[in-house]
Parts: structure tokens; sequence; C-alpha cells
């Protein structure tokens, strides 16, 4: 087997995870690339010279106004150590389990009925939108 050169394969990976992805990308002060994947996010990816990391996407509000992401690791990569048909494999395998454990965290709004992340529910089992609507509704009372 001929082995690939690295900035071959790295750029095989993020045609791989753009594909699968379908999300934003942007690139961090460490030059890695960060990929996120689904409308609200559900996973979240890393890559770097050395290490593709798979996230589940999470969030917890800083204050009423700022969300922060708040990813949990679900695998690291080692992409340069494995052949290229097992790290693809491993690399689909990590990202469909990070994002059966996001929407598997979801859960239908009690007013519309809505299936919604779990950072966009009250305390109630609300909507923040049907949360919102209640609260104008209250106030025009």
């Amino acid at each position: 087997m001929i082995a690939m050169d690295a900035p071959e394969r790295y750029e095989q990976l993020i045609a791989f995870l753009d594909s699968h992805l379908g999300g934003e990308r942007h690139e961090l002060a460490d030059g890695s690339l960060q990929f996120f994947g689904g409308d609200p996010p559900e996973v979240v990816v890393q890559l770097t010279e050395t290490s593709v990391i798979v996230s589940e996407f999470a969030a917890v509000w800083e204050s009423p106004y700022t969300l922060t992401a708040r990813p949990r690791r679900v695998g690291l990569l080692k992409w340069r150590r494995l052949p290229e048909t097992e790290l693809f494999n491993a690399l689909g395998t990590l990202i469909k389990g990070a994002r059966e454990s996001r929407l598997a965290s979801f859960r239908a709004c009690a007013e519309c009925g809505h299936n919604t992340a779990p950072e966009w529910m009250t305390g109630k089992a609300i909507c923040h939108s049907c949360a919102e609507k209640e609260q104008r509704r209250r106030s025009v009372h």
C-alpha cells in the first residue's frame, strides 16, 4: 500500500468533513479548523495537524443574551497513524454517534410540540419562543 502524504490526507479530511457536516467551518487561532454540523448544531469537529476531535454540540447560557458552546468530546483520532479506509470509517462512526446523542437530548415543547434543543428549553419544558409569547401575552393584559 502506498502511503498518502499528509497534506493530501489533510485536504481529504476537510472534504470529508464538509460533505458529512455541511455546516460552518472556522479557522481557530491555533491554525486548526473547526466544523459544525446541523441546524441547530449537532456535531463539532476540530481538525488539527495530527488529530481529529469529534464532539457532540452542547451549550450553556452565560447570560440571558450569551449562549456559549461547550462541546462534549466523543472521540479523538490520530489521523496520520490510521490507514485511509479505517480513518474515514471511524470518523464517520464518531460523527454519527455524536449526532445521535445530540438529537436524543432534544425534547418536545409542551406548547408547540416542536422538537427543541435542550439549551432552547425552559425549566417548564417549554421552548424559549413559546415562553416569550406567553410572557408577551401576560404583559399585554
